[in-house]
């Protein structure tokens, strides 16, 4: 287990779920912090409370823009990000369809609470893996908020 592994274990055992995991590790690698935020992210959780897109791959996206994604009237967002979130999404699709016939939050954990343990730290793990080569493939660090060329 990496220390990734360990984080995101830590703080479900706290009670928070995929896309809050996913955005707090992404604030705590640049050193930041945003209850506000992690809060926001339960709005994503559990397909969006009904079932649909999984939380971890709506929050990946939010964590893609994040880096990418417009911050003020005078800065637009990146032209990277747009690819970043289509190769994040592509992956996702490809990966998790073929493990469990979908990508919505039923067809992964199929109402069974047994999935939900085993199934969603794993997935929550491989997607800040894939969103760390995303970034660091179009000159991001994971841990700097800042642009790259």
């Amino acid at each position: 287990m990496n220390d990734d592994s360990f984080r995101v274990m830590d703080l479900a055992m706290q009670g928070y779920q995929c896309s809050q995991i996913l955005m707090a590790i992404a604030l705590e690698a640049q050193g930041r912090q945003n209850s506000g935020l992690v809060k926001v992210m339960s709005g994503l959780l559990g397909g969006m409370g009904c079932g649909k897109t999984c939380g971890a791959l709506t929050a990946g996206c939010c964590v893609l823009a994040l880096h990418a994604g417009k911050e003020s009237a005078e800065q637009p967002a990146d032209d990277r990000l747009q690819p970043m979130l289509s190769r994040f999404v592509e992956w996702f699709d490809a990966e998790y369809t073929a493990r469990y016939g979908g990508i919505n939050c039923a067809d992964i954990v199929q109402d069974d609470m047994r999935n939900t343990m085993a199934r969603c730290p794993t997935i929550v793990i491989e997607s800040l893996e894939k969103l760390k080569e995303i970034l660091a493939e179009n000159n991001y660090e994971f841990s700097n908020p800042t642009r790259s060329a």
